[in-house]
């Protein structure tokens, strides 16, 4: 994000102050409203690893009442037999929301990831 906003033109800034904007009517009405694509992009890979994050729930949380569903997909497998039919349902239903937080911002997703991408 500190790239991203540093990239940004100081004209539009210097502008806005030559116009007598406050900075933080500058941050509210200029800079948030272009780095909205990043913003978005961050959001989307930040929700992803957190929901992911399989080791720190199993390496942390003591008991099963407040396991994550990803970790606890783990309970699922047991010594010598597998459920394989509830661990492959568990997965789909942990899978869902990341899929969903990727549709509702994908314009805002792929904006920010190509924002940079000029070619020359």
């Amino acid at each position: 994000m500190r790239n991203f906003i540093k990239a940004l033109p100081q004209e539009l800034i210097e502008a806005a102050r030559m116009d007598g904007a406050s900075e933080f009517r500058i941050f509210w009405k200029i800079i948030l409203p272009l780095t909205r694509p990043a913003i978005a992009a961050l959001c989307v890979l930040i929700f992803t690893f957190i929901w992911n994050d399989y080791f720190w729930a199993t390496v942390l949380i003591q008991g099963d009442h407040a396991m994550p569903i990803t970790a606890g997909l783990k309970s699922l497998n047991g010594q010598w037999i597998t459920a394989y039919h509830l661990l492959s349902t568990g997965s789909i239903v942990a899978a869902i929301p990341p899929v969903i937080m990727f549709f509702l911002m994908q314009k805002h997703f792929i904006a920010g990831l190509t924002l940079g991408a000029t070619k020359g």
